[in-house]
């Protein structure tokens, strides 16, 4: 039996991206999930696609709002029972170059990016039960490289990478541990964005672009739920050794 048997897991940005990649992992290994997303319609949608009835629901949820996540954790606590895991995954990006970068737009990222990801951990710590829990953090190797025409991803994302390493340190004393992957390459509607973005000022096709962001070593784009099976094991007892990492799933691009 997975030592995720039966346990309860929020997936933070569920209607999308990576999410469902997560979702199917942690329900491979028995677990159950709660999808939060902003989008009603596209994340009950989310969690019927999966298909699995009582083991996935879904909750709207702002994660910029406290009272919002509030809502939402509490939700799953009723109608879950008990709450073992988080995986912050909501996240955005604005793609331009820096010197076009607007305080509006630079809020928006850091907010849903950073403040978000505290927040919800906030609240997700107040339900974990006297045995502790896990928090993987979704941050980006973006975080540790930075690309053109996205510094605020870049810079809440290296946040991420830092707010992990500070949670894990503060919170160990609760049993909860805390890492972080860092993904790259990964076949989504955001780097199907980005390709769309630059193919134009490249003088690209867009989806001739797409096919080649992908990590050289790889040879291919890496899977969401390739991703969600490393989530997955860092959700597990089994990870209790790792902590506070930052750990890239990008095919080897980032060498550190």
């Amino acid at each position: 039996m997975s030592d995720l048997q039966d346990k309860v897991y929020v997936i933070t940005g569920g209607a999308g991206g990576i999410a469902r990649g997560i979702a199917e992992a942690i329900l491979e290994r028995g677990g159950r999930v709660a999808l939060f997303d902003l989008d009603q319609a596209k994340v009950s949608a989310a969690a019927a696609a999966l298909e699995v009835r009582d083991r996935a629901m879904s909750a709207v949820a702002n994660v910029t709002d406290l009272d919002s996540l509030k809502a939402a954790f509490g939700d799953v606590e009723r109608r879950m029972g008990r709450l073992d895991g988080l995986v912050n995954n909501a996240g955005i990006v604005r793609l331009g170059p820096a010197d076009e970068t607007t305080p509006d737009g630079l809020d928006l990222e850091l907010a849903v990016n950073v403040k978000g990801v505290l927040l919800a951990s906030q609240v997700a710590a107040t339900h974990f039960g006297d045995g502790g829990g896990s928090i993987v953090n979704i941050a980006s190797n973006a975080g540790k490289v930075g690309y053109r025409n996205m510094a605020g991803y870049n810079a809440s994302k290296a946040a991420v990478i830092n707010l992990t390493r500070s949670l894990s340190l503060e919170w160990a004393e609760k049993r909860i541990n805390v890492n972080a992957v860092c993904p790259g390459g990964v076949a989504t509607d955001m780097l199907k964005s980005v390709a769309d973005f630059l193919a134009p000022r490249l003088g690209q096709d867009k989806g001739a672009l797409f096919d080649t962001m992908y990590p050289a070593q790889l040879g291919r784009h890496i899977q969401p739920i390739e991703v969600g099976r490393v989530v997955a094991f860092l959700l597990s007892d089994a990870a209790t050794i790792i902590r506070g990492q930052s750990i890239n799933i990008d095919g080897g691009d980032t060498p550190y």
